[in-house]
């Protein structure tokens, strides 16, 4: 499924409004909680706020953190 919205300015930022169909993919509503994660080619990911999402992210980070050069070499 492919979404076109457009970056527009709201207030002094930018920022994109997200479609019905949109909401209703990730089912989510007003008010909720979204996270951007990075992905390959430049592009995000969109993932509706989850109690333990954001732990273990923060968990993921501090164990890329602690074997960054490990996984350097076996990303080679």
């Amino acid at each position: 499924m492919a979404i076109e919205t457009k970056v527009r300015k709201i207030g002094n930022s930018l920022g994109i409004v997200l479609p019905k169909e949109a909401l209703n993919a990730l089912k989510v509503g007003e008010g909720a909680t979204l996270y951007l994660t990075e992905s390959p080619e430049n592009s995000l990911r969109v993932t509706p706020g989850k109690p333990e999402f954001k732990e273990m992210m923060e968990i993921a980070e501090r164990c890329m953190q602690k074997y960054r050069n490990a996984l350097r070499e076996l990303a080679k």
